[in-house]
């Protein structure tokens, strides 16, 4: 079968590998539909590894699929059943996967196309707990972007900075994957939504999508147009991930008492802050990192309730370093998916 490995930094082949064995007890075996790009993906492009990890390895950390072949004990599930997959190999038993907080596990095996094989093959054998049903109506493309990209930000906003209908939120780089979901999903909850933005045709695209106010960051200074559109009070919660370059201009956002919530760090992983700022404003800082099962299950109802992700492009599997090339320019809105 065809699998796209990583063999060194920037150095992308389309292979032919052996197929998986057929799965085994509590197992699934997945025929791979669409694969969903982040920037986890480009850091792994770049070899921008955090961890050991052996080479060549299998590219891919979000994907959606259909039931090949069940193992012995598996029930729940049914050949040809469209499903997608968890991002790591957690462990199922610390207390952490009891309890259902799956991205806390204590004994992670790695995550799936940046420390383990990953999904950019024709098939894949996973733990079925690790693989979650897609309800009827959602695409493979739409699917595959629930995993890491919707979950992530079901996770931001309701598990940590638990958003409330009618609050403010700024939502950094309006034009991005994560985005993208976060202003419809804020609008959706009756929330006034002000995102940034680099250019004024991701703006006009960004208000399409229900954002209220748009700022250009390369025109103008964000913090400032949010005080502003705020009058001086600040915005409830900023959903950030830019890193470095917005990190203090994303403090002076908030109003006092305000919450912040970060998944990323695309601009730089140092920031200096002023902690005095930080104890007499009363500001909440939430790191988030990828999801729950619960997460993409939460993720998954709403597609199919009609809130949908917003694809930017597809590309066939050939042609995957083209995507992750045009996921590194920024010039994206939404997310690029990948078919197999």
């Amino acid at each position: 079968m065809r699998a796209l490995k990583l063999f060194g930094d920037r150095d992308l082949r389309l292979t032919d590998v052996d197929p998986p064995p057929p799965p085994g007890p509590d197992e699934v075996q997945i025929r791979v539909r669409a694969v969903g790009l982040n920037h986890i993906d480009v850091w792994g492009f770049r070899g921008m590894a955090f961890a050991k990890r052996r080479l060549p390895l299998v590219v891919g950390a979000e994907a959606s699929g259909e039931i090949a072949a069940l193992g012995a004990g598996v029930s729940g599930f049914a050949p040809g059943q469209k499903v997608v997959m968890y991002g790591a190999r957690t462990c199922g038993e610390c207390r952490a996967c009891r309890d259902g907080r799956d991205n806390l596990c204590e004994n992670v095996g790695g995550i799936m196309g940046f420390h383990v094989d990953g999904f950019a093959q024709e098939r894949v054998t996973m733990p079925a707990r690790l693989v979650v049903p897609v309800p009827e109506g959602v695409s493979f493309e739409d699917a595959a972007c629930a995993p890491i990209a919707f979950g992530t930000v079901q996770h931001m906003l309701f598990d940590n900075a638990k958003l409330e209908p009618g609050e403010t939120i700024l939502v950094h780089a309006g034009g991005s994957g994560i985005g993208t979901a976060a202003i419809k999903m804020a609008k959706a909850l009756g929330c006034t939504v002000i995102t940034t933005v680099g250019d004024d045709e991701k703006g006009e695209r960004a208000k399409a999508l229900g954002a209220d106010h748009v700022i250009n960051y390369r025109t103008e200074r964000f913090e400032g147009e949010v005080r502003k559109l705020t009058k001086r009070k600040g915005v409830d919660v900023v959903f950030e991930h830019v890193g470095a370059e917005t990190w203090n201009g994303s403090l002076l956002s908030l109003k006092r008492g305000g919450r912040l919530v970060t998944c990323g760090s695309t601009s730089g992983v140092s920031a200096t802050m002023n902690l005095m700022q930080l104890f007499q404003q009363q500001y909440r800082i939430f790191g988030s990192f990828g999801c729950s099962m619960r997460n993409i299950r939460q993720s998954l109802q709403k597609m199919a309730e009609g809130l949908t992700p917003v694809i930017d492009s597809v590309f066939p599997l050939e042609d995957f370093a083209k995507g992750l090339e045009r996921l590194e320019s920024r010039r994206v809105f939404g997310k690029i998916i990948v078919t197999i």
